[in-house]
C-alpha cells in the first residue's frame, strides 16, 4: 500500500511540474504574441509617417537597414553574454538568409507592380499555400473547426483592405513568387528552430547577415526601379533622419518577434497575427492620422475580429486535446510497465492505448 502511494505521490509531482511548465510556455507565447502586435503597428506607423509624410519612398533599401541594425544589437548581445552562439551549418544558415531576403524583395516588387487590391490578395493567399504545404510535406492535420475560422478571418480582412483588382502578367508571376518564398521561408523558420534545436535569437543572429547583404545589394536598384528615384541622392533632413533611426530601432524588436512567434507557435498562427496588425493599423490610420474610414472597413474588420477570435479558441481547444492525449499515453505505458497482475486486461488496455495514440496523431499542432 505505500508503494501505491509513493507512485500516486510521483504522479501527481509530474503532473504539476507538467502544468506548471504547460503554464509557463502559454505565458512566454502571450508575451511574445503581445510584443509581435505592438512593436510590428509602430513601425507600419512610423513608417507610414516617413513614407507619406516625409516623402522617403525607400523601401527595400530601408529594410536591408533593419536588418544591419538588428544583426549590430544582436551582436552586442552576444557580446555581452546575453545569449549564446550555436554553431550551425553555415550552407544551411546562408541559404535560409537569402531565401528570406528574396521574398521581402519580392513582396516589395509584388507591391510596386500590382495595385493595392491585388497586393492585399497576396497576402491573404499566404496563409491557404501555407495550410497547404504543411499538410503535403510536413503531414501536418488542420480540423475543419481551423479551416472555417481561417476562412471567416481571411474574408474578413478582404472585405476591410481588398479594394481593386486589376491584374498583369508581371504583377501576377512576382505575386506567386512572393507567395512561394514567404510560406517556404516562414516553415523553415519554425522547423530549423525546432530540428536544429536553436532559438529564436541564435537563428537571426545567424542569419540576419544574409538577409540584409541580398536587401543592402538589390535595394536601391528595386527603389529605383519602383519609384525613379535615387536613394543616394535623396535630400536627408534632420526629422527623415531621426525618423529613419527610430525605424530602424523598432525593427530590432520587429525581427526579433517574428522569429520568437513562428519558432513558439507556426506559420500558420504567424500569418493570422499579421493579419491582426492590418485590423490594428486601419484603426489607428483612421484614430490617429485621420484616413477615410468606411462601412465596409468596419464591417470587414469586425468579421476579421470574429474569425481570429475563433481560430485562437479552437487551436487553444486542439492543443488541449492533445495535450490530455499524450498524458493518457504517458499513462497507458506506465501502466504496461506495471508489475501488478501481467497479463490481466492486456486486450482491453492495447485497444485502449492505440485509441490514445490516434487522438494525439490526430491533433492540429
Amino acid at each position: 500500500m505505500m508503494k501505491f502511494s509513493g507512485t500516486a505521490s510521483s504522479k501527481t509531482f509530474i503532473y504539476s511540474k507538467m502544468g506548471e511548465a504547460s503554464s509557463s510556455f502559454q505565458l512566454s507565447v502571450v508575451s511574445a504574441l503581445f510584443l509581435s502586435v505592438a512593436s510590428s503597428v509602430s513601425i507600419v506607423v512610423c513608417n507610414k509617417a516617413l513614407m507619406s509624410n516625409l516623402g522617403f519612398p525607400f523601401a527595400t533599401t530601408l529594410t536591408s537597414w533593419h536588418l544591419i541594425v538588428t544583426f549590430g544589437a544582436l551582436h552586442l548581445a552576444q557580446r555581452l553574454n546575453f545569449f549564446e552562439t550555436k554553431s550551425v551549418e553555415m550552407k544551411m544558415v546562408i541559404l535560409f538568409g537569402l531565401l528570406n531576403g528574396v521574398s521581402i524583395g519580392l513582396l516589395n516588387l509584388s507591391l510596386g507592380f500590382n495595385s493595392i487590391g491585388f497586393y492585399q490578395m497576396t497576402k491573404l493567399a499566404i496563409i491557404p499555400f501555407t495550410v497547404l504545404l504543411e499538410t503535403l510535406f510536413l503531414g501536418k492535420q488542420f480540423s475543419r473547426k481551423i479551416k472555417l475560422s481561417l476562412f471567416i478571418l481571411l474574408l474578413g480582412v478582404g472585405i476591410a483592405s481588398v479594394t481593386d483588382l486589376q491584374l498583369n502578367f508581371l504583377g501576377s508571376i512576382l505575386s506567386i513568387l512572393a507567395i512561394i518564398t514567404t510560406c517556404v521561408g516562414q516553415i523553415l523558420t519554425n522547423t530549423m528552430q525546432k530540428r536544429l534545436n536553436v532559438s529564436s535569437t541564435q537563428l537571426l543572429y545567424q542569419s540576419a547577415p544574409f538577409q540584409a547583404a541580398v536587401l543592402f545589394v538589390s535595394g536601391p536598384l528595386l527603389d529605383q526601379c519602383l519609384t525613379h528615384q535615387n536613394v543616394f541622392a535623396f535630400k536627408y533632413s534632420a526629422i527623415v533622419t531621426g525618423v529613419i533611426v527610430l525605424s530602424c530601432i523598432l525593427s530590432v524588436s520587429v525581427n526579433f518577434s517574428t522569429f520568437l512567434v513562428i519558432g513558439k507557435t507556426s506559420p500558420v498562427t504567424y500569418q493570422v497575427l499579421g493579419h491582426l496588425k492590418t485590423c490594428l493599423v486601419l484603426a489607428f490610420g483612421y484614430t490617429l492620422l485621420h484616413d477615410p474610414f468606411t462601412h465596409r472597413n468596419i464591417i470587414g474588420i469586425t468579421i476579421a475580429v470574429f474569425g481570429m477570435a475563433l481560430y485562437s479558441y479552437f487551436c487553444t481547444h486542439d492543443n488541449k486535446r492533445r495535450q490530455l492525449a499524450l498524458d493518457l499515453s504517458s499513462q497507458g505505458r506506465e501502466k504496461e510497465s506495471s508489475p501488478l497482475l501481467p497479463g490481466k486486461n492486456t486486450g482491453h488496455q492495447d485497444k485502449e492505448n492505440h485509441d490514445i495514440k490516434k487522438s494525439a496523431k490526430d491533433s492540429v499542432v
